[in-house]
């Protein structure tokens, strides 16, 4: 197997490394900067040096800079940073003298907190830990609906931090969502629950599949336009 190619892009103030993919279909050199994992990917065909590689990577680094520079800020899960909830901001507020773990309340002004207790090395683990189970029954609230409305019997129910999909649906009926899901907005958690369980009876994207879809889900265009616009950004909230 080739081992793994980068290139190095030194930028204003810092070196990127620009991973290097060769695909056998692949006619020409193509750069990528994706926002969900922040980095920066060429693609390229398996004929091609890595020396013109190299060369086309450096005759764009004003390309490149560019669209890092564009990229919004990552958003810790620290003390005071605001973070959607549901599709809603909630400012996440350390309490170390209170009891208990991790919970919503509302301050005076009607605003969304995430309360945290405990102490600060544990804060970003608890917020996370907090987040997953809200995702977690979300999800699997959705999943029961919309197999119940499709007749049909679905497997365990994961979650993951992917950054290239969503969900997935297993031959067997196993499901697996993106944790990530619980920052949009609740009908977008729901769409993704539909499509994945519509695969119960589809495991394909042909027509018969997305008239299934949209009966249990018929708002499936406004969902997925809204993924388009906005799902990337997701991936910056509680980056480590």
């Amino acid at each position: 197997m080739r081992p793994p190619e980068t290139i190095e892009l030194a930028l204003e103030g810092e070196v990127v490394r620009v991973a290097v993919r060769r695909h056998p279909s692949a006619r020409r050199l193509t750069l990528r900067v994706r926002a969900a994992t922040r980095d920066v990917a060429l693609t390229a065909p398996p004929q091609v040096s890595l020396a013109t590689a190299d060369a086309f990577v450096q005759r764009h680094r004003g390309w490149v800079q560019a669209r890092l520079v564009r990229l919004p800020e990552n958003v810790p899960f620290a003390d005071g940073s605001v973070v959607p909830l549901r599709g809603e901001p909630h400012r996440i507020v350390h309490q170390p003298g209170a009891r208990g773990t991790c919970w919503v309340e509302r301050d005076a002004d009607g605003v969304g907190l995430i309360c945290v207790a405990g102490d600060q090395p544990h804060l970003a683990r608890r917020v996370r830990d907090f987040l997953k189970r809200q995702a977690r029954a979300d999800l699997l609230e959705a999943v029961r609906r919309h197999a119940a409305a499709l007749k049909v019997e679905v497997g365990p129910v994961t979650l993951r931090d992917t950054s290239s999909r969503w969900g997935s649906c297993a031959a067997d009926g196993a499901l697996s969502f993106s944790w990530r899901l619980i920052f949009a907005p609740p009908s977008v958690l729901d769409y993704l629950a539909a499509h994945e369980v519509a695969h119960r009876l589809e495991m394909n994207h042909g027509p018969r599949y997305w008239r299934n879809v949209e009966r249990i889900f018929p708002a499936r265009r406004t969902a997925e336009a809204w993924l388009r616009a906005n799902g990337a950004g997701l991936h910056r909230f509680g980056a480590e």
